[in-house]
């Protein structure tokens, strides 16, 4: 069974496609927000997902409208694609370094949407991506696919570094939580449902 999605989402301030195959693919991502490209680049490359990205949002006000809500769309997309989550993992964890910077990372894809990033993020852009902006992307996505999400970046010194080790740590733990396990045939939840 294909464990893809496809989204569209369009507001007053956005508009988003993203297109998601959780067994792989070709990744691209056009959002307007460079940084946030190289981010949804390596979230793809290094979660062993087929992901395509395309955004255009009022970035005269700034990335904050268009990086959540590309936090959104990949967040429902995950969901859908996830389906009944029989099968799956269901949890992951990694810790990535980057240079100076170490990021680790916690998932349990549960159905109860939470959110904990712990990172002392200098207060920069980098190319017109906010830093306090990760925590944002990373918050929608957990809220939308009902994940229970922890990352933290235990060090660093260069928020480019600490931002990337985020997500790499990020795409590596979600690598794994959704992966099949060979020796789940059901839904690996005592309860019966991760819905």
């Amino acid at each position: 069974m294909a464990r893809t999605a496809e989204i569209r989402r369009e507001t007053g301030e956005t508009k988003v496609f993203v297109a998601l195959d959780l067994d792989g693919g070709e990744v691209s991502a056009s959002t307007g927000v460079g940084f946030l490209d190289h981010m949804l680049d390596l979230l793809g490359r290094h979660g062993r997902l087929g992901l395509r990205v395309e955004a255009q949002g009022d970035l005269e006000t700034g990335a904050h409208h268009t990086v959540e809500d590309v936090g959104i769309v990949i967040g429902q997309a995950l969901d859908q694609a996830l389906g009944d989550r029989a099968g799956i993992r269901r949890y992951g964890d990694v810790a990535v370094p980057m240079d100076e910077s170490l990021a680790c990372c916690a998932i349990d894809i549960s159905g109860r949407p939470y959110c904990l990033y712990r990172a002392d993020l200098p207060p920069v852009s980098i190319a017109g991506f906010d830093a306090e902006l990760a925590e944002e992307f990373f918050r929608a996505v957990a809220n939308n696919a009902r994940l229970t999400l922890h990352i933290e970046v235990r060090y660093g010194a260069n928020a480019h570094h600490m931002i990337e080790a985020s997500f790499k740590a990020f795409a590596r733990a979600l690598r794994t939580a959704v992966s099949i396990d060979p020796d789940e045939s059901g839904v690996p939840s005592t309860k019966g449902t991760l819905t």
